[in-house]
């Protein structure tokens, strides 16, 4: 039987019909244009069941408030483009930057770039995170490009352009828990013996007794620090160096970092971003001596430099008073290591030993998390991430359960 001829719906109605092209159509109101006219959305499909289907499939996200904008549909790579330049980079770290930035252009680019931005299913990515494994990145690296395209879509649905995050429905690289041992009581005693031969002793002391970052460390000032009250301010943030090159119409050849000419495009600190982070910190009695000690040292250094003294007031300096690399103070901590005999460790692992210490000694949750500047709301898994249960800590709870059930009954 012949499908009878058009009929006229109700102002806002969706509408269903056979064209003169042989092919249905559906067209669905879904909102009010920029113009102020109807936004009225077309489908176009072979069978009249399949142009239903997209039909009652729009009118749904109309009605969730799921559509995408109208207008031309992005490509993933303009998109992601846009975001991590012109939405992401004004608001977020420069570090938090270089990580979108690299994931965007080495990454998510090359691999998904020419998907439209609305036409991205979650096994694109799966497939894509997989091929990045085995073409050699590891599990952590597409991980981490797993965390920025989910960052960068969810914008994208926040604004309209796509209906779904598919990177909130794929499944994400799968990360093994990486074991971490804080250095033992024996072992921080031995870093602290061997510190103190080295220049800026104190650097290390402040890693190991307060659980300092290591941005937080190097970007200490002296204005922040209290020896006669005790205490250290933390509010400011060290950041790696970054560099340009210097060297114009005469290219140097080489990287940014060892042009002859090079020129810094980054601060170098930074206020601490967080209200936790911004924190005051006791300082123990032994710890206060040593930064006097590095204070007089320092002076003398001062006068020793003359007038090439920076005089830029960080409590860690150069030998002539500006910032320290965190580069250079990473491999001065793994030449410590190894002087003192401990076994090799990450940096951030003397923040995990603090923290443990903390939790030895019986310190109070709420004091524990001001000390390390964890926020509030994720404190409890910071804690479970940062403060480990030492072997010494269950041998003494099972000596009291051994006490408590094997005990033998007193007799009068």
């Amino acid at each position: 039987m012949a499908e009878k001829n058009r009929t006229r719906q109700p102002n806002g109605a969706s509408s269903i019909y056979l064209g003169k092209d042989g092919k249905w159509h559906g067209r669905v109101t879904v909102g009010v244009r920029d113009d102020g006219k109807p936004d009225r959305r077309h489908i176009e499909r072979k069978t009249k069941a399949e142009v239903t289907k997209a039909v009652r499939e729009m009118e749904r996200a109309r009605d969730d408030k799921k559509l995408r904008k109208p207008g031309q549909s992005w490509t993933l790579q303009a998109w992601l483009e846009h975001w991590v330049e012109n939405i992401a980079k004004p608001y977020v770290s420069e570090n938090t930057y270089d990580g979108y930035e690299v994931d965007v252009r080495v990454h998510l680019v090359p691999g998904l770039g020419a998907h439209k931005l609305d036409r991205l299913e979650p096994e694109h990515l799966e497939r894509f995170y997989r091929k990045m494994q085995t073409s050699g990145s590891s599990a952590g690296t597409a991980h981490h490009a797993h965390r920025t395209i989910r960052v960068a879509l969810g914008e994208a649905v926040r604004r309209g352009h796509v209906a779904t995050n598919a990177a909130e429905i794929a499944k994400a690289p799968r990360l093994e828990e990486e074991d971490i041992e804080p250095f033992t009581i024996e072992e921080v005693q031995s870093l602290l013996v061997e510190a103190a031969k080295l220049r800026n002793s104190a650097r290390w002391v402040v890693a190991l007794a307060l659980g300092l970052r290591q941005g937080e460390a190097l970007g200490l000032h002296w204005e922040d620090v209290d020896l006669d009250a005790g205490y250290v301010r933390i509010r400011k943030n060290r950041l790696r160096p970054k560099y340009a090159h210097g060297c114009g119409a005469d290219p140097c050849g080489r990287k940014a970092g060892y042009c002859p000419k090079k020129e810094q495009t980054r601060r170098e600190h930074k206020s601490t971003k967080s209200r936790a982070g911004r924190r005051t910190i006791g300082l123990p009695d032994p710890l206060i001596k040593i930064l006097r000690q590095h204070q007089e040292a320092q002076e003398r250094e001062r006068i020793t430099a003359g007038a090439e003294w920076e005089g830029k007031g960080y409590v860690f300096a150069s030998p002539v008073g500006g910032p320290l690399s965190p580069n250079t103070d990473f491999h001065v901590w793994k030449r410590l290591l190894r002087d003192a005999g401990v076994r090799d460790g990450r940096l951030h692992d003397a923040r995990h030993t603090a923290a443990t210490v903390l939790l030895i000694l019986g310190v109070p949750d709420v004091v524990i998390d001001s000390i390390m500047g964890w926020e509030p709301g994720g404190a409890a898994r910071m804690r479970a991430r940062y403060m480990h249960v030492t072997g010494t800590m269950l041998r003494k709870v099972a000596q009291q359960v051994g006490d408590a059930l094997w005990e033998l009954p007193k007799t009068n």
